[in-house]
């Protein structure tokens, strides 16, 4: 969500329709977060729709906004969400973020905020729980504090876990699909993912029980990745924000994280220290 204009009809008073999302809409998405300088690629938008239900606003039979739910168990996260800058101050977020809301009805709903967006989401019952940083840059080769190793597809029903026990998602599709597309690293008590997404590469989740192997997973992405343009999106509270910068990931901004009607409880054994994404948690 970006900028409202008060001077702007209200919704009802404009011919506007709503559809479910498909893939039909794909290429329609791609123009609207391009037109705020997102850096999904097709294939972003694929992967996240795959694991989502979703809804899209027409007007005269184009797409002018989107709203995506994924939902993962007990948790429905919230994304994707975009309105055309021309029909901004509307009413249209709140109708797209309302019937995304209801494809996760019963659910746990989580979301990270962008500024712009956080008024809307607090009046639909969101509440901060903290930040997601995220750094990018020319990753730089160093040499992890903890060896790292290189999983396959029979680990993925255990790094599920890891997954759900860290974040109370459930994900296993998910992380299996980023899998079969990208590189998996693992620590005995921890992994990442890193896969391509947007300007390059971007290294998520980062699940661990502890901050040193978080840094040792993140390491090892970036020497994978060393030369190569690469992303991660932190948890402020992992700690990490100093690491990625000696990696070459500086600071590029972030978001809000955000919940309503929170149910789900992270094992404390185990910490997800960067997202898999911001639409995706």
């Amino acid at each position: 969500m970006t900028t409202t204009r008060s001077d702007s009809p209200p919704l009802a008073q404009m011919d506007i329709t709503f559809a479910p999302f498909t893939q039909d809409h794909l290429s329609e998405g791609l123009r609207l977060s391009q037109a705020v300088s997102w850096p999904h690629r097709a294939e972003d938008w694929a992967l996240t729709l795959s694991v989502s239900e979703g809804v899209v606003a027409l007007a005269g039979g184009q797409v002018v906004g989107t709203a995506l739910c994924s939902s993962f168990g007990g948790v429905a996260a919230m994304n994707m969400i975009i309105v055309d800058a021309a029909m901004r101050g509307r009413g249209m977020g709140r109708a797209l973020m309302e019937r995304a809301m209801a494809l996760g009805n019963g659910c746990e709903m989580r979301l990270v905020a962008t500024p712009d967006g956080l008024p809307l989401y607090e009046k639909l019952g969101f509440k901060a729980t903290g930040r997601i940083l995220q750094h990018q840059g020319i990753a730089r080769a160093t040499t992890p504090e903890r060896p790292v190793s290189t999983g396959t597809p029979d680990d993925i029903a255990r790094l599920a876990q890891m997954d759900k026990a860290a974040s109370g998602l459930s994900r296993k599709t998910l992380l299996a699909t980023i899998a079969a597309g990208g590189e998996v690293l693992t620590l005995e008590d921890g992994f990442a993912m890193v896969r391509s997404f947007g300007r390059g590469k971007v290294v998520g989740p980062i699940v661990a029980k502890d901050p040193a192997g978080a840094r040792a997973l993140m390491a090892e992405a970036a020497n994978r990745c060393a030369g190569q343009f690469l992303r991660v999106d932190l948890v402020e509270e992992g700690g990490l924000a100093d690491d990625a910068e000696k990696l070459g990931l500086a600071h590029a901004g972030g978001g809000i994280a955000m919940r309503r009607e929170s149910t789900n409880a992270a094992s404390p054994d185990f910490n997800i220290y960067a997202l898999v994404s911001q639409a995706l948690g």
